[in-house]
């Protein structure tokens, strides 16, 4: 900016010299200077947003942050905390696409389309999705499984291994299957990977009396929600930090899905975590 660096070299040169070289008036000068002597009007909610912006890992949009400071009392518009954020250089990440594929063709039972994109929920345990994701730390290989419930997003189980095997996607589903009530028989959407054809899966599901759905082969927008958690997660914690292990990563992600069930604000659930929803609904 012009006038600051006026400002930084006139004990040095001439205010007329610098002005001419700058292509100022002096008037616009000292007009431009005063303007910066005056404390900043936005100070307060500058601060407001930085907090927001930073408590939450730094992964919330102008969305988010602005119900944050709703909800803390601020009166402001979506726009005015976009500048602010643009301003002070606070952005989220930008998702990448990049999918573990678990398809080897038909090697078991392939279900029918029964979610058929239905993605929403009237209560708990109705629809469930899951899916496989893969992280690399060096040659190093983790795997993620995790089952979503549709009704909130919550994450409700998940299991996390170094072998994408059929037991690795087992788990996490014995330990979601193990939170339902005894009227409880949710859609299990999933796509046609190996481990969800495999004949251990779908006894599982038909011993809990859960129904079995499968995307359409390569078809990822079948299962978009889980999808876009994977997104989301791998933007958020996992493709812009260092892990010098499997161990840390580990722990990073458990950390991750906390967070995401507990803090992580969403705006289709009124502003609340999946938890607090969760916890308002089964209370009204």
């Amino acid at each position: 900016m012009k006038v600051l660096a006026v400002i930084a070299l006139k004990a040095q040169y001439r205010l007329d010299v610098l002005l001419d070289v700058a292509g100022l008036a002096r008037s616009t000068f000292f007009y431009r200077q005063a303007q910066l002597r005056r404390p900043d009007p936005k100070a307060a909610l500058k601060a407001a947003v930085t907090r927001a912006f930073e408590k939450n890992h730094r992964r919330y949009g102008h969305r988010r942050v602005h119900r944050v400071l709703v909800d803390a009392g601020w009166r402001v518009a979506k726009k005015t905390v976009l500048a602010v954020m643009r301003e002070l250089g606070l952005a989220c990440r930008v998702r990448r696409r990049r999918r573990y594929v678990s398809y080897q063709g038909q090697v078991g039972a392939v279900a029918a389309n029964i979610l058929d994109r239905q993605f929403t929920a009237a209560a708990p345990n109705q629809k469930w999705v899951t899916d496989v994701t893969e992280f690399r730390v060096g040659e190093a290989k983790l795997y993620l499984s995790p089952v979503m419930d549709l009704f909130d997003r919550q994450i409700i189980s998940y299991s996390i291994g170094r072998s994408p095997t059929t037991e690795f996607t087992n788990r996490s589903l014995r330990a979601a299957l193990g939170t339902l009530g005894e009227q409880d028989y949710p859609i299990v959407h999933s796509d046609q990977g190996f481990h969800y054809q495999h004949s251990s899966w779908r006894r599982l599901l038909a011993d809990a009396g859960a129904i079995q759905s499968m995307s359409r082969k390569a078809n990822c927008y079948d299962n978009a929600i889980i999808e876009n958690f994977f997104g989301h997660l791998k933007e958020e914690m996992f493709h812009h930090v260092r892990y010098l292990n499997l161990d840390a990563l580990h722990t990073a992600i458990e950390d991750y899905i906390d967070w995401f069930n507990n803090d992580r604000i969403s705006l289709r659930l009124d502003g609340l975590s999946p938890v607090q929803y969760r916890a308002q609904a089964l209370a009204a």
